[in-house]
């Protein structure tokens, strides 16, 4: 049999089963309301089973605690006379039993005709089976809403991933590992918000459609408003706008922002991201370190109960102090046969690249050899938690010069399992080096650079009022759950990925 066949034969399949339910359903349709919302229950399983798991049954039969649960009809057995079930709901699975001798026989006809999927609410008191699993004894039971579609795979989850990233609500349904997923990532968010509260960061909100792109290095995406005729660019970056807050006084602010990149795709981008900003007046990059070390190490502490967590199967020491090298100390540690001497030289650094086969642009500068090395080479090579720091100026066009080498900037990205996980820096508070930095970037966007940045004339005049010494640091929260929920790709953290449509899907 082809893969054709096969596929007609399932889609017959398919049809047959909706077919099948449709019936059932007209059925419920004439004796009265299939699609009730009057079942409200008032326990879920989790709660159940934490407060009740370990009572004796002789306790509970005594107690007569009755329950009202509602949830997905997972399994379903019938075993003549009497019945057991599994209900799904938010918080996990419980089973229920039904006895044809304790329900009006009519009641327990209609259970029997129920299907795999539909959602139903019982009422009924609590037990324990011979085999001591919790239990509700149900004495009544009601379809709430009918599932038409089988689910999938009812044995062993739904394993395509493609399925899964494009119907997540099935990933949801079929995979208890998927739902924790988006339940961790959820409380990771909970928590950096209470770490910032705490330290008297304030949470905003700033535009998402911007008449200039900035904040960043990226290519934008470009929408258009009719009322206005004029185009808009989503953000790539809350930063700038940010900062126009610390010069407007707010001292301590942060945005769990959704920003937008038109670039390529990968296990480690999508097009549609979540990111942390925050920004803290009077602070340095050494601060935002700090305060970064400090909140990953809770943040570990508080999923993972303790100070080591295994991802794609390496084990990642967060206890220690994270290290910390430069990009020229991490050029010469990883590659001993570069000269120190030379590594701002654009023709030594094309010439030691030429000789291995690495390719660099032309024409090259030195800030750009460096990063380019240290990108091809390195990044994927940093196990971490590592700071990177001493990022050259011309590659950091927010970032502020250090004070003892104006080559380099204040800059820090943080690297785990080889990948950037945030990036932070002492705030560029000159207006007039920041007007000549966006020159420059306007003029690489004149030559053809798509990601470079553009002039954003309002933001230099409100540096003109006067910014405080500042620190700012984006964290890259789509990435960051990756890390905690030991995940290969992006897409297992994002709930609705964007994805190349598919006939097939």
């Amino acid at each position: 049999m082809t893969s054709t066949d096969q596929d007609d034969q399932a889609k017959r399949q398919i049809d047959e089963l909706l077919a099948q339910r449709r019936a059932k359903l007209n059925q419920w349709r004439t004796q009265g309301n299939a699609y009730p919302n009057d079942f409200i229950p008032d326990a879920a399983s989790f709660e159940l089973h934490a407060e009740y798991d370990e009572k004796p049954d002789a306790w509970l039969e005594q107690q007569a605690i009755e329950v009202r649960i509602a949830g997905r009809l997972m399994t379903k057995r019938i075993m003549g006379k009497a019945s057991f079930a599994t209900l799904q709901d938010a918080a996990g699975r419980m089973q229920i039993h039904l006895r044809r001798d304790e329900l009006p026989e009519l009641i327990y006809q209609e259970f029997k005709h129920f299907d795999a999927g539909d959602l139903i609410g019982a009422i009924g008191t609590l037990f324990k089976t011979k085999t001591g699993e919790l239990t509700v004894r149900v004495r009544v039971v009601r379809l709430l809403a009918k599932a038409l579609r089988p689910l999938p795979e009812k044995y062993h989850g739904l394993t395509d991933s493609q399925i899964r990233s494009r119907r997540r609500y099935l990933d949801l349904i079929s995979n208890a590992a998927s739902r924790k997923i988006f339940r961790t990532r959820s409380e990771m968010i909970n928590q950096i918000r209470c770490f910032l509260n705490q330290r008297g960061f304030v949470e905003v909100e700033t535009p998402m459609m911007h008449p200039i792109p900035g904040g960043a290095v990226a290519r934008p995406f470009i929408t258009h408003h009719n009322t206005l005729d004029m185009d808009l660019y989503l953000r790539i970056a809350p930063e700038l706008y940010l900062k126009r807050l610390i010069v407007g006084g707010m001292e301590r602010v942060f945005e769990l922002n959704r920003s937008f990149r038109n670039e390529g795709m990968s296990t480690r981008h999508n097009p549609e991201f979540t990111m942390l900003e925050f920004y803290q007046a009077y602070a340095t990059y050494e601060d935002l370190m700090a305060l970064t070390e400090e909140m990953f190490k809770l943040l570990c502490q508080s999923i993972h109960d303790g100070s080591v967590i295994t991802y794609q199967g390496q084990q990642l020491d967060f206890s220690a102090p994270f290290e910390r090298l430069s990009i020229e100390q991490a050029l010469l540690q990883y590659h001993p046969t570069l000269d120190a001497q030379n590594l701002r030289q654009p023709d030594y650094l094309e010439k030691w690249a030429s000789e291995r086969n690495i390719a660099l642009p032309s024409p090259l500068t030195a800030g750009q050899g460096l990063m380019e090395l240290f990108e091809k080479t390195i990044e994927h090579q940093l196990r971490g938690p590592v700071f990177i720091t001493g990022f050259p100026t011309e590659v950091s066009p927010l970032a502020r010069r250090h004070p003892d080498d104006p080559f380099l900037s204040e800059r820090f990205e943080l690297f785990i399992a080889g990948r950037e996980i945030a990036n932070g820096f002492s705030e560029l508070n000159d207006p007039e080096d920041q007007a000549q930095r966006f020159r420059e970037q306007l003029a690489r966007r004149e030559a053809g650079d798509e990601e470079a940045m553009a002039f954003d004339s309002d933001y230099i005049e409100a540096l003109e009022y006067g910014m405080p010494p500042t620190a700012g640091e984006g964290i890259g929260i789509d990435r960051l759950a990756m890390l905690l929920t030991d995940s290969a790709s992006i897409r297992d953290v994002i709930l609705f990925p964007l994805l190349r449509p598919d006939e097939r899907y």
